[in-house]
């Protein structure tokens, strides 16, 4: 997944980020609510873990602005505060989950999933990933190529999806096996590097193209 982390304690923040990486999720980090609203605009963020005490708008603002935008993604609100009321106002701003700080970090990595999953329901206005000649219809669940319908597996889908939502961004091998397979799938990060020769081949020279190898990192897609 691809996570915005705002936290603005810069040794939790380190913590949390650390714990989610090990996770095999992409982290964006913002300290600020200001930072945190310009972030949560970025194509791909598919979850936001936001504290409620920032130094300029608190979380709490930062969910509702996000909201009253029309925005859609899952967020988790991490506090101190542990009454009733806090935990209520947290989610009528716009929260889907609450954690009280301190809090243990296989709780925390569990509702990350939990995002995740109430997260992959589509959004209007969002059903469709482009790149290039590369358009693909997540509701449909089908890829075009210069308009041209490509048959892809299962697999070779969400790897291209995976890419096409972090568009511009070099993912490891870990992360697309992350997303692509499942997680009790007994496989290694280098069959990776085979499934995507086979999407480059069925996308083409046009589509196949805009795949592009990082050297020591793993892939991404350009625009």
């Amino acid at each position: 997944m691809h996570l915005l982390l705002v936290e603005d304690d810069p040794r939790l923040g380190d913590l949390v980020a650390r714990l989610l990486c090990g996770e095999r999720h992409v982290v964006e980090r913002a300290v600020t609510g200001g930072a945190a609203l310009e972030l949560a605009e970025s194509p791909g963020i598919d979850a936001i873990v936001l504290d409620i005490g920032l130094p300029d708008i608190s979380g709490l603002e930062v969910a509702r602005r996000l909201r009253a935008r029309g925005s859609r993604v899952p967020i988790l609100m991490l506090t101190a505060r542990d009454a009733v009321a806090d935990r209520v106002a947290g989610l009528d701003a716009g929260a889907d989950d609450y954690l009280v700080k301190p809090f243990a970090v296989e709780e925390l990595s569990a509702r990350v999933r939990a995002l995740g999953r109430r997260g992959r329901a589509p959004a209007s206005g969002a059903l469709s990933l482009a790149a290039g000649p590369i358009l693909l219809d997540e509701a449909g669940r089908t890829v075009l190529v210069d308009g041209v319908r490509v048959d892809l597996s299962p697999r070779e889908f969400a790897l291209l999806e995976c890419l096409l939502r972090h568009r511009g961004q070099a993912l490891t091998r870990d992360q697309l096996l992350d997303h692509a397979w499942p997680y009790d799938a007994e496989v290694v990060p280098a069959i990776v590097d085979t499934y995507v020769y086979f999407l480059r081949r069925k996308l083409g020279a046009a589509g196949g193209g805009q795949i592009e190898t990082v050297r020591g990192v793993g892939y991404r897609i350009v625009a």
